[in-house]
């Protein structure tokens, strides 16, 4: 899902095509990690204003048999839910906004209409007992306007530049109960779904699935019906009504042997509508070409992939027919990479809609590395990580106690969900340091849960299982951490030998990142050499002999990490020490650090004096972190010096 904001910078609207994201709400900044919630039975987990009834069966099928109109929101029809009990089960539940009028319920067929209470959005039914494993089926007969409320309504109505009514449906992440009976639970797909759309002659309906018979009805209206054979979730079951025109193209994935897959288009009944998208649409053809060379064969190849345009401010992947407003190729790049992680792959959470936004915002990046070219791709990915630094904190997995209904905003935050998230995978990229294991990662997760959920602690086990690597501090500090990593660089040249001394500090709280870091290191002959290292603690040292001299470092020079530079500086130096350190910063409040470079456990002196030179600290320590609590000094410029018997180093930091 991606939302189109005009509010940016010139550099993020020159190097991204949004769409349906929350730039604008950044979320609260607490800590966002908690082991606690690793390993909840999430399959069974509703949210605190859904009926605990739902959590007595599974969805096997939905099927919508309703009527809609491109001029207004209004519904009318029924719904069909089947379903298989796991406990014996005398109480049905669903969800439906109480807008929805219901006329009649049938549950096996038994009219329970009578029966009907209502708490909340709930829906509750005292039915026959049914046992354990025994499936039911209930039709709802309904009929109601939901409201028009904004991005995350249920059904919008708004005129195409065509002047034509449309209507469309966008149930992410919790407004599907508008227009239709719903069990909200990510982790219950259905088996398969059916939408009958009845509306005016004049108009088309899409939907997903195949449409498999447009039936004339004889009153000046047609049904179309869309069947759809492949698991689905909830929030993908959708509508789109207008006055359409049909344009096809076809993919040719290699796996498929020649064979296609179908991308059907429901663009405005106008001339200038196919004229002006027609570039744009014909695009995605060698788009799930290339996904599927990439991930797996694109998910639903025996149906289609498709969309229906719509005056939406982005694109939302509506299972095998995105409804879209623009076919812009970073919208159709991303809602198409949905498609795999999203609608194939589900995240089991909301918590966990890295695997959905993530995931299809670097499906973008790809397409722009692999179709556009490599310079194309790091002006997104530098775009992305630049956005994503653009605050100190906030991390990409959203605590549970920040998903509920109102907090959209947190939940699809455009710089952490989407741009930092993409980032991540980026990173993690260049972390396994071979192209073809890492998408051997992304093939497997994709096999292993195609069809269902999972969670990044999933993707995170996928990972390490297909690469042998630990990535257990990876995502504490890159997923569940926030901010990330800032350098300070010092560098001399001594005796032939090139010297770097390597500070990371942080941005928010997470207080280190391992990680592989690569400089471009640039010679006073007009040489360069690509140097890679690996920063295990917050102060390293780097060495090179080379017998030239530096004159320029480029950090990340290919952009495969995120991180902000804070300097670079030359110093001159008439030898070189084992110990070496660095403050943490150079303004403090209440405490200083010093990150000592040398990893033997010797015993440092430190004293800290003031400007006129008297001594306000004395201490000692053997380890290579050491903080020192500065309360107790007033405000003023210190000096901190620190000796090993043999070396003397002097920083200056001013409280």
């Amino acid at each position: 899902m991606k939302q189109i904001l005009f509010s940016i910078s010139f550099m993020l609207i020159a190097t991204f095509s949004f769409s349906q994201i929350n730039h604008d709400f950044e979320g609260v900044k607490g800590c966002s990690h908690s082991k606690a919630h690793i390993g909840q039975d999430f399959g069974r987990y509703l949210y605190n204003w859904q009926s605990e009834y739902m959590n007595d069966y599974d969805v096997t099928f939905y099927f919508l048999d309703i009527e809609v109109t491109s001029t207004s929101l209004f519904i009318e029809g029924n719904s069909t839910m089947n379903g298989i009990a796991l406990v014996n089960l005398d109480t049905f539940a669903i969800e439906l906004k109480s807008f929805q009028t219901i006329t009649q319920l049938l549950f096996n067929g038994v009219d329970y209409t009578a029966n009907i209470t209502r708490d909340g959005d709930n829906v509750i039914v005292p039915v026959a007992e049914i046992n354990a494993g025994d499936s039911f089926s209930a039709q709802i007969f309904y009929n109601g306007i939901p409201p028009t409320g904004g991005f995350f309504s249920g059904v919008s109505n708004a005129t195409s530049p065509y002047g034509k009514g449309v209507t469309w449906t966008l149930s992410e992440p919790f407004a599907a109960s508008d227009w239709f009976p719903v069990k909200q639970d990510l982790e219950d797909k259905a088996d398969s779904v059916w939408v009958f759309l009845t509306t005016s002659s004049d108009n088309m309906a899409g939907s997903q699935g195949l449409l498999t018979d447009i039936v004339d009805l004889g009153n000046g209206n047609s049904r179309y019906e869309w069947k759809s054979n492949y698991p689905i979730d909830y929030y993908l079951i959708s509508f789109a009504v207008s006055e359409y025109q049909e344009y096809n193209v076809y993919a040719y994935p290699e796996e498929m042997g020649g064979d296609s897959v179908l991308i059907q288009n429901f663009i405005y009944d106008d001339p200038q509508s196919l004229a002006q998208n027609k570039a744009g649409i014909d695009e995605t053809a060698p788009m799930i070409e290339l996904l599927s060379d990439l991930y797996i064969l694109y998910p639903f190849s025996e149906e289609k992939y498709g969309h229906c345009l719509t005056p939406l401010g982005g694109g939302m992947e509506h299972q095998t027919m995105t409804t879209i407003g623009g076919f812009s190729f970073g919208l159709v790049s991303h809602e198409l990479g949905h498609m795999w992680f999203g609608d194939n792959v589900t995240c089991a959470t909301w918590s966990d809609i890295w695997i959905n936004e993530g995931f299809a915002t670097y499906s973008n990046y790809l397409a722009e590395e692999f179709i556009h070219g490599w310079s194309s791709g790091q002006s997104f990915i530098k775009g992305a990580q630049d956005y994503a630094m653009s605050a100190a904190g906030g991390s990409t997995y959203i605590p549970i106690d920040q998903v509920y209904p109102g907090n959209e905003g947190r939940i699809f935050s455009g710089r952490l969900t989407y741009y930092k998230g993409a980032s991540i995978v980026h990173t993690l990229r260049h972390e396994i340091q071979d192209d073809e294991l890492f998408f051997n990662v992304m093939e497997t997760f994709q096999t292993d849960f195609t069809n269902s959920t999972a969670t990044g602690e999933d993707f995170k086990n996928t990972a390490e299982e297909v690469t042998g690597m630990d990535f257990e501090q990876f995502f504490d500090q890159w997923y569940y951490g926030e901010g990330y990593p800032k350098y300070d660089i010092e560098y001399y040249n001594l005796d032939g030998g090139n010297y770097f001394d390597i500070l990371q500090t942080t941005s928010s709280s997470t207080p280190f990142f391992d990680m592989l870091m690569e400089m471009r290191i640039y010679f006073e002959d007009g040489t360069d050499s690509l140097i890679s290292f690996h920063q295990n603690e917050n102060f390293i040292s780097y060495s090179l002999y080379t017998g030239k001299e530096v004159v320029y470092i480029d950090v990340d020079p290919n952009d495969w990490t995120m991180e902000k530079v804070s300097s670079i500086a030359v110093a001159i130096k008439e030898n070189q020490s084992e110990m070496t350190f660095k403050i943490g910063q150079s303004q403090v409040s209440d405490d200083v650090t010093l990150y000592f470079s040398n990893k033997e456990n010797s015993n440092k002196n430190i004293t800290i004096t003031d400007i006129s030179g008297k001594v306000v600290y004395n201490g000692q320590t053997e380890i290579s972190e050491f903080k020192i609590n500065t309360s107790f000094l007033t405000a003023g410029v210190y000096i901190i010096r620190a000796s090993d018997g043999e070396s003397t180093f002097v920083e200056r930091f001013v409280k």
